[in-house]
């Protein structure tokens, strides 16, 4: 006998890719930490679901990457006070991709590019 109360979170399903999208735009709000999970469920999804979502998990996976090497290289960029200009570009980047890829997704359609370095 199951407990109906229980939840789980089938990676096969496109619901868990868009939660995936949502934790990592609040990942500002929790400094990154709902992001890291994210990255992680993207990780465990990838290669259980259809072609749609692998696609979506691998465009999620390639967003964290990224933005963490752009987020990296604008924290040291700082002491030449460019840092801010390269962090408020990453951040804008994160935001369109992290929001076409809900759009798509929502859509049923996959990424165009999801390797792509730009937006």
């Amino acid at each position: 006998m199951t407990d109906s109360n229980q939840i789980s979170v089938d990676p096969n399903t496109k619901g868990n890719a868009n939660l995936i999208y949502i934790l990592y735009l609040v990942g500002f709000l929790t400094g990154g930490i709902t992001s890291i999970v994210g990255v992680v469920m993207a990780y465990t999804g990838k290669g259980q679901g259809d072609a749609l979502l692998d696609n979506h998990y691998n465009n999620q996976i390639n967003l964290f990457w990224k933005y963490f090497l752009y987020s990296v290289i604008g924290f040291f960029l700082l002491f030449v006070v460019i840092g801010f200009l390269v962090l408020l570009a990453a951040m804008v980047w994160f935001i369109v991709r992290v929001v076409k890829g809900m759009q798509a997704l929502s859509a049923g359609q996959p990424i165009e590019n999801p390797g792509s370095w730009l937006f």
